[in-house]
């Protein structure tokens, strides 16, 4: 997604530094006139704005706060734009942070999966101050189309929480749907046609039922990134003192699936642990 991102900055004529820790996946961006900086803190040294699109919060965590991180080379008047889904906590820290550093921190995790990323499509989920989303938001125009600014620092990854949650209610449904009409004997293509221009038409529906009917499991997003998230929702759930019970059934669910050797296929495959369990 990251890659796909990077690409419309560039595409739309702003001078880009790129740092991967895989240079090899940075090189269609550097092919297309990115720079290359060897570390986060090289990157923050050549940039007025930073983003980044890493997996996990101990991902977050090391490329700002590590060894030649970002926060060590911030400078001044400085804006860095963490895209990644991660802790609302650690949001706060880094903007706190960037704060101590005379520079600014907006928290902007994305909805939408690969299809958005690549057509630019992505819902932006933003939190942090308004002058510096302000600042950025010319930026976000060139990567989704739905941008909402939240509230302050940590509000946009609460807000991916909750469309987490609606993701993994949904999945489950689209999954049992289809293992369902394949064992009642249904055409599964017609069938979708027919109900997801009805009340349960989503995004699910139209872009991951046609994958799973074609086994295609290719991740637009990781089973064991999904996992990561739920936990993170879970977990701050206990915090709030909430019950969401229908959430951890579907994260024991995708656990399931990673311990069948499918942790790095994408979230539709969800429905391989489904058909497990009814054999079929």
């Amino acid at each position: 997604m990251g890659r796909s991102m990077c690409g419309h900055l560039l595409a739309a004529g702003h001078p880009v530094t790129v740092f991967s820790r895989t240079r090899a996946k940075a090189e269609p961006l550097l092919a297309d006139g990115a720079a290359w900086a060897d570390s986060p803190a090289a990157v923050a040294r050549a940039s007025e704005i930073v983003f980044t699109m890493v997996g996990v919060p101990a991902d977050v965590r090391d490329v700002y706060f590590g060894d030649n991180g970002l926060i060590s080379a911030l400078a001044p008047g400085a804006i860095v734009v963490d895209m990644t889904t991660t802790e609302p906590s650690l949001a706060t820290e880094i903007a706190s942070a960037a704060a101590a550093k005379d520079a600014r921190a907006v928290d902007a995790p994305v909805s939408g999966g690969d299809v958005g990323a690549r057509n630019a499509t992505l819902s932006i989920l933003v939190g942090g101050d308004a002058d510096a989303v302000a600042t950025v938001r010319p930026l976000f125009d060139r990567l989704g189309k739905h941008i909402v600014h939240q509230g302050g620092p940590g509000t946009g990854q609460h807000t991916k929480m909750c469309n987490q949650i609606v993701i993994a209610g949904t999945m489950i449904g689209v999954c049992e749907s289809l293992v369902y009409g394949a064992k009642a004997g249904l055409d599964l293509e017609t069938m979708l046609s027919s109900i997801k221009s009805g009340a349960a038409g989503c995004w699910t529906l139209e872009n991951l039922a046609p994958r799973v009917l074609k086994r295609n499991f290719d991740p637009g997003f990781l089973v064991e990134h999904f996992i990561k998230d739920m936990g993170i929702a879970l977990a701050e759930a206990r915090r709030m003192h909430l019950a969401l019970p229908g959430l951890a059934l579907v994260q024991q669910l995708y656990v399931a699936v990673q311990a069948q050797g499918h942790g790095r296929k994408g979230t539709h495959a969800l429905v391989l642990a489904l058909e497990h369990l009814s054999g079929i």
